[in-house]
C-alpha cells in the first residue's frame, strides 16, 4: 500500500511526489505519458532558488518584456539587477519527474480513472499504457495534479469541475535569428483584441526554438487562425512549426481543495494560476509542495482536518496578489481601449519597478508607498477616461 498516489506528473504533481518522498512517504505518481502542456515557459528567480533548479534547465534568460497595445504601441520594460528563465515543458517536466523518481517516488504511467473506497481501505484506478489494463493501487490519501480539467477534482470535490478557465493554445516554431521584430532575450506580450478579445498573446524565445501563442475564454474565437495572425504579425510567419499544443488554463482558485477525507488537490487542478498573468509553473510547484506538507501533516497525525493545509497555506502567501492580479484583468481585459490604456499604465517606471519586483519575488512591494499612492492615481484616471488612452 503506498502512502500517497499523486495523480498526474506535471510540476505541480512531480514536487508534490519528490517532497513526499523526500520526507520518507511511500508515494506513487500517476502520469500520462507524452503529453506536453502549452506554456510560455516563464519563470522566476524565486522558483529556480525555492525549487533548487539547475541552470541547465534553463533554454533562455530573458532580460526585457515588451508589452504591445491594439495600435501597435510597444513599451519596452527592462528586467533589471537579474533575468526571467525560460524552460521548455517537453524536456522541463520530465526532468521534475526524474528527480523526483531520484528521491524515491515509484512511477506509475497510465490513465487516472477513478477513486475507489472499500472495506480494504482507497484504491487509485488507472488504465495501464503498456498494457491497456486496468490497475488498481492502494493508498491512504491522494494528490490530485491532473490539470485544470482535473478527473480526480470532478469526482471528489464540490464544484471541481466548473473552474474558469481560457483555451491557450501555442506553437512551437524554429526561432529566427535576431530581427527587427524578434529579440531572443525579450519576451513580447501582445494586448490586441484581435489576436484575443479577453487575454493575450505572446511570442517567447526558448533559444532555439521559440513559443508563441494566446489564450481566450470565448469558444467562438478560432485559436489556430489567431495564432497565424499573430505569427505574421511578428514576422514569424515562415517559421518551422515543430509542434502545436492546446489545453485549458484555470484562472481562479476552488474554494476548497481537499475532501475532508482522502483527497487533496494541487496545481491546475486546484486552479492555481495567476489570473492577468497567466502563470502557472511557480504556482504550480508551490501548490504541490503545500499538497504535499498537508498530506504529512496527515499521514503523522492521522487528522484528515489537515488536508486544509494546502489551501491555507498557498492563500496566506499569494492571496493579496491573485486578488490584485483579477482585479487588473477584469478591469483592463474588456476592450481594445482598456488594453491601449493598460500598456500606456506600463509606460511609468513605477508600474515597471513594482510590476517586476513582485513578480521576480512572488509578493507585493510595500517600500514605496508614494509609488503605490502615483500608481493608484494613474489607474483612476484611466478607468474614469480621464484621459486619453495613449497618455502616459
Amino acid at each position: 500500500m503506498f502512502d500517497v498516489i499523486v495523480v498526474g506528473g506535471g510540476p505541480s504533481g512531480a514536487t508534490a511526489a519528490e517532497d513526499l518522498a523526500r520526507s520518507g512517504a511511500h508515494v506513487a505518481m500517476l502520469d500520462r505519458d507524452g503529453r506536453i502542456k502549452p506554456c510560455g515557459g516563464a519563470i522566476p528567480p524565486r522558483l529556480i532558488e525555492d525549487f533548487a533548479l539547475p541552470e541547465s534547465q534553463l533554454v533562455a534568460k530573458i532580460t526585457t518584456a515588451r508589452m504591445i497595445s491594439p495600435t501597435g504601441r510597444a513599451v519596452d520594460i527592462p528586467i533589471e539587477n537579474g533575468f526571467v528563465g525560460m524552460v521548455d515543458r517537453e524536456h522541463f517536466d520530465e526532468f521534475l519527474r526524474c528527480r523526483a523518481a531520484k528521491a524515491g517516488a515509484e512511477r506509475l504511467t497510465g490513465t487516472f480513472l477513478r477513486v475507489e473506497r472499500d472495506d480494504q481501505g482507497t484504491h487509485v484506478v488507472y488504465r495501464e499504457k503498456a498494457t491497456g489494463d486496468e490497475r488498481r493501487e492502494r493508498t491512504k490519501l491522494v494528490i490530485g495534479a491532473d490539470g485544470a480539467r482535473s478527473r480526480v477534482a470532478a469526482a471528489e470535490l464540490p464544484g471541481g469541475s466548473k473552474i474558469p478557465y481560457v483555451l491557450a493554445y501555442h506553437e512551437i516554431i524554429d526561432a529566427p535569428g535576431a530581427t527587427a521584430n524578434y529579440d531572443p532575450a525579450r519576451c513580447d506580450v501582445i494586448y490586441d483584441g484581435a489576436i484575443s478579445p479577453d487575454f493575450y498573446g505572446w511570442v517567447f524565445p526558448h533559444g532555439k526554438s521559440a513559443s508563441v501563442g494566446m489564450g481566450t475564454a470565448l469558444g467562438s474565437v478560432d485559436l489556430k487562425q489567431a495564432t497565424a495572425a499573430l505569427r505574421s504579425s511578428a514576422g514569424l510567419a515562415e517559421c518551422k512549426t515543430l509542434r502545436r499544443e492546446g489545453a485549458p488554463i484555470p484562472l481562479k482558485p476552488l474554494d476548497r481543495w481537499d475532501n475532508g477525507r482522502d483527497v487533496v488537490l494541487a496545481g491546475d487542478a486546484a486552479g492555481v494560476v495567476a489570473p492577468s498573468s497567466g502563470e502557472g509553473i511557480y504556482y504550480a510547484m508551490v501548490g504541490g509542495r503545500v499538497a504535499a506538507t498537508a498530506a504529512m501533516a496527515t499521514l503523522m497525525s492521522g487528522d484528515v482536518a489537515k488536508l486544509k493545509l494546502a489551501r491555507q497555506l498557498f492563500m496566506k502567501e499569494h492571496k493579496t496578489v491573485f486578488r490584485v492580479l483579477a482585479s487588473m484583468q477584469n478591469a483592463y481585459y474588456r476592450s481594445d481601449d482598456r488594453r491601449e490604456r493598460f500598456v500606456s499604465l506600463c509606460h511609468d517606471i513605477d508600474v515597471q519597478k513594482l510590476t517586476f519586483e513582485a513578480y521576480m519575488n512572488k509578493r507585493l512591494v510595500k517600500a514605496r508607498p508614494m509609488a503605490h499612492v502615483r500608481i493608484g492615481l494613474k489607474n483612476l484616471a484611466h478607468l474614469t477616461g480621464l484621459v486619453r488612452p495613449g497618455f502616459v
